[in-house]
């Protein structure tokens, strides 16, 4: 009894600061490790009423210091019944992930404790289960977090690769953010300059030179983000996965290589001739990058009906591939380059995609098949090509090796150099920001105002990339620049 009634004076307590506490919207809470059973599972609570909530759970009124864990027992505020005994801790606000009060209980990942202490906190007056990224929304909304490294948080919970990993810390961590607040600021104060010039050159407060600064700090700008948007699509591959092909004629062994590489028996393998008939897909891991690997029926003239559409999705495929793998039968063709290159040619791989020439079936060449191996290392001409068996294994190790190449190639290093654009809105706002200022030098020539607003369109563009779009900067800066009106 003495228990449950300072549980009730907890939630007393409890009522009276969630009443007492600034507006700031109400307090969600949700399971924030991934579903399912585990060893641990963290319930986090946001908003003014996350204090209350964890002091009438733990039954005390103390909070452990912030940020430190915090051995506590949980239990049921209506029933007084114990749920567990976890870890807990309190972020004060600003100081957490979404800069409100936020508190978060680590108990034992079992559904039935983990559905109890949800359950409980639902009980609790002025709580609510939270929406699909709401934690991380509402960091957004109190400036935790911009848009792109919201983006790039959520790029890190879905990171599969190496690759996909290192790239979406970097996002998360606020590079390419920063990257965009950069060019945003630049326009900022280009703007604020040539508003100044507008408004006052008249009253001698403002030079004419300051137009000249204007029109050199948009074209290099300008030059800046076209050579930003013409990265292949480095960060896009890199985010979603590299799409390749394995094209060839029928029977040269593309389920058998699909089902080598995957290492399972992912596609059906048989003697008769076009036996794939739709597209077979999965995802692998190649050397840190990721490639999303499809098998396709054989490129020939098809009589057969349901043949003749797997051969049209097959070449719609190899159309839209960002990689081919180029598969033919090491027994059928001539060990020249000349032929090769025809064999090659009759698949009509797209000129500009990159390609990989697998020579399979390489355990069925006579003795070790030396005229043909030796024309696999003279490319260039030919793609990078390597011998293959499926059935023995020989020659994987090295065709991995060819793969990786390609890819790092494609997606680039995630670590080096400028951050990757990865979402295509941020392509759609860069190209929009692109030919804004391409404009401005059409206007620049004719109305001074219309040029203006051809840079407050461009950083209107950027700034729905990162979420930041605000127009007090440009007075800010014109009067700390200018000291207009002393």
């Amino acid at each position: 009894m003495a228990l449950r009634g300072a549980l009730r004076a907890a939630g007393r307590r409890w009522a009276r600061c969630l009443s007492s506490s600034p507006p700031g919207g109400d307090t969600i809470f949700a399971l924030s490790s991934a579903p399912g059973r585990c060893g641990v599972a963290v319930i986090r609570a946001s908003g003014p009423g996350s204090r209350g909530a964890l002091q009438t759970l733990t039954g005390t009124p103390k909070l452990p210091p912030p940020r430190v864990l915090a051995l506590r027992r949980i239990r049921d505020p209506v029933t007084a019944e114990t749920l567990d005994r976890g870890l807990v801790v309190w972020f004060p606000g600003p100081r957490s992930f979404t800069g409100e009060d936020c508190a978060e209980l680590h108990v034992h990942g079992g559904p039935a404790v983990v559905s109890g202490v949800l359950r409980a906190l639902g009980r609790l007056p002025g709580l609510r289960p939270a929406d699909p990224g709401e934690f991380t929304r509402r960091a957004f909304r109190r400036g935790k977090l911009d848009l792109t490294a919201a983006e790039g948080l959520g790029d890190l919970i879905r990171a599969e690769t190496e690759a996909q990993r290192r790239q979406a810390l970097r996002q998360m961590e606020g590079e390419l953010g920063q990257l965009y607040q950069r060019w945003s600021d630049t326009l900022t104060q280009a703007l604020a300059h040539l508003e100044a010039y507008i408004d006052f050159s008249e009253d001698d407060n403002v030079e004419e030179e300051v137009l000249c600064q204007v029109d050199g700090t948009v074209r290099a700008l300008a030059q800046e983000i076209g050579a930003h948007l013409r990265d292949g699509r480095r960060g896009e591959l890199l985010r979603g996965g590299v799409h390749a092909v394995i094209a060839g004629p029928p029977n040269v062994g593309k389920s058998s290589l699909l089902n080598l590489l995957c290492q399972r028996p992912a596609a059906i393998v048989s003697p008769v001739a076009g036996t794939t008939r739709d597209v077979v897909e999965v995802a692998l891991n190649i050397g840190g990058y990721p490639l999303v690997l499809s098998d396709t029926a054989g490129l020939r003239e098809a009589t057969d009906p349901v043949e003749r559409e797997g051969v049209t999705r097959a070449r719609d495929r190899l159309c839209q591939a960002d990689l081919v793998l180029a598969v033919l039968d090491a027994t059928a063709v001539p060990p020249g380059l000349a032929g090769l290159g025809s064999a090659l040619g009759a698949l009509q791989p797209p000129p500009d995609t990159p390609c990989v020439l697998v020579l399979n079936k390489a355990d069925l060449l006579r003795v070790s098949g030396g005229p043909l191996r030796d024309t696999c290392t003279q490319s260039p001409p030919l793609p990078p090509t390597t011998l293959l068996s499926c059935k023995t294994g020989e020659g994987l190790d090295h065709l991995l090796e060819l793969l990786a190449q390609q890819l790092a190639q494609l997606c680039g290093d995630p670590l080096g150099g400028s951050p990757s654009l990865t979402q295509s809105r941020h392509s759609q706002h860069l190209g929009g920001c692109a030919t804004a200022l391409a404009r401005y030098g059409q206007e620049r020539r004719r109305d001074l105002a219309l040029a203006a607003e051809q840079l407050r369109l461009a950083r209107r563009e950027l700034g729905r990339i990162t979420g930041h779009v605000g127009t007090e900067d440009v007075l800010d800066i014109i009067f700390r620049d200018f000291c207009v009106g002393k």
